[in-house]
């Protein structure tokens, strides 16, 4: 029988290091492969498997503490003279901890195998919003919001335009797209034109540029070639039949009474993501009795200056952070690691008067799935 185990045991350490060399051999040969999603895969796979052994190293290491105190505890107990344990042969690990370890990494990997399959699993959220000054004219109006397509990563059209159809279903007055429509390149968009084009409402659809749309993230041959790109893209909204809002409003008039959509480029309050967005330029001529729904990509830009500079916008709509397309949300509980950057970042915040809407996302980018955060398309309806 111990011959036998320790075989098991041979064959066991023998699988998980071959495993732990494949996962890091394919982590370092992610910018070899040409084929973007097969990239996708590989490249979340071995994140995924480096983030178990991680949290089990985590758990071993609390372990490790543990086993070293009550050791060096006893040591110095037996040289008084003192009676502690038996430290000889050392403290055995804790059977408890060793479980929650492999547990716990399991339960994670897993996790994000099973989120391969919700990565077009569409969510419909619904919410009633109140805007002060708001015209009875306008009680009712719906709006769509959707945000952050991340072309470059879809593959699957006949799942992407089930997404699709799902908002063209709930018979949107007005469409606001708050940005991110491709990954780095317009060129991205080229399969999917058909698909997005069938976008409409009776008041339009708008758009804005989030921080993915300027091809920051991508070497480019010339300055020229940069920016050629982002007239690419900007054409590519034209195309769409969208209005895309680069530091600039537009009354929205229903009836003889307004509302005024405010649209600017990216604006981030991290160091690392560009503050192209100009709010001094996108208010000018706003009508100060109209109700103000501004479009920024970015959540962080509502703090940062939004609230201090501009509390006449009483509602702001973003996108951005996807609720890292990782986390847990019921009626009672709502965590993501990516609370730990932004302090909103999935769902609907109050400051004041002043409200903001961060939608978790359309699409995806890196990680090739969805995990307890799914894509969404929401629907307002002003109140």
């Amino acid at each position: 029988m111990q011959t036998s185990g320790s075989g098991v045991r041979t064959v066991v350490s023998i699988l998980y290091w071959t495993l732990c060399v494949l996962s890091f051999a394919s982590f370092i040969l992610v910018p070899f492969y040409t084929n973007p999603y097969f990239r996708q895969y590989v490249f979340s796979m071995s994140m995924g498997w480096m983030l178990t052994q991680l949290m089990m190293a985590l758990i071993f290491l609390i372990d490790d503490i543990r086993r070293g105190t009550f050791w060096t505890v006893g040591k110095i107990a037996s040289s008084s003279g003192a009676q502690f344990m038996n430290t000889e042969n050392g403290i055995p690990r804790s059977t408890f901890l060793s479980w929650l370890g492999v547990g716990l990494a399991s339960t994670l990997f897993f996790s994000l195998i099973y989120g391969f399959g919700n990565k077009y699993n569409y969510k419909l959220i619904k919410k009633k919003i109140s805007l002060k000054g708001l015209s009875s004219t306008f009680k009712g109006f719906k709006i769509i919001q959707i945000s952050d397509i991340h072309s470059g990563s879809l593959k699957e059209k006949e799942a992407v335009l089930k997404g699709v159809e799902l908002i063209l279903q709930q018979k949107a007055d007005l469409i606001l797209f708050t940005g991110d429509l491709v990954n780095d390149r317009a060129i991205e968009m080229k399969d999917w034109m058909e698909v997005f084009g069938k976008i409409k409402a009776p008041f339009g659809v708008f758009s804005v540029l989030g921080n993915h749309d300027y091809g920051d993230y991508v070497q480019w041959e010339t300055p020229q070639a940069k920016q050629q790109n982002l007239q690419n893209l900007m054409q590519v909204h034209q195309d769409l039949g969208w209005r895309l809002m680069m530091n600039e409003n537009v009354r929205i008039e229903k009836e003889g009474a307004y509302i005024q959509l405010v649209g600017i480029e990216n604006w981030g309050a991290k160091a690392r993501f560009p503050k192209y967005g100009k709010m001094d330029q996108a208010m000018k001529g706003v009508h100060p009795d109209d109700p103000i729904i501004l479009m920024s990509h970015d959540p962080s830009h509502w703090e940062a200056q939004v609230i201090p500079v501009y509390p006449q916008v009483q509602l702001m709509l973003s996108g951005h952070t996807h609720g890292m397309q990782f986390g847990v949300e019921n009626p009672y509980f709502k965590w993501s690691p990516v609370q730990w950057v932004y302090k909103q970042w999935a769902g609907i915040y109050q400051s004041g008067n002043q409200q903001l809407y961060v939608n978790r996302g359309f699409g995806f980018l890196g990680y090739p799935g969805r995990v307890g955060i799914l894509p969404e398309i929401t629907l307002i309806e002003l109140v």
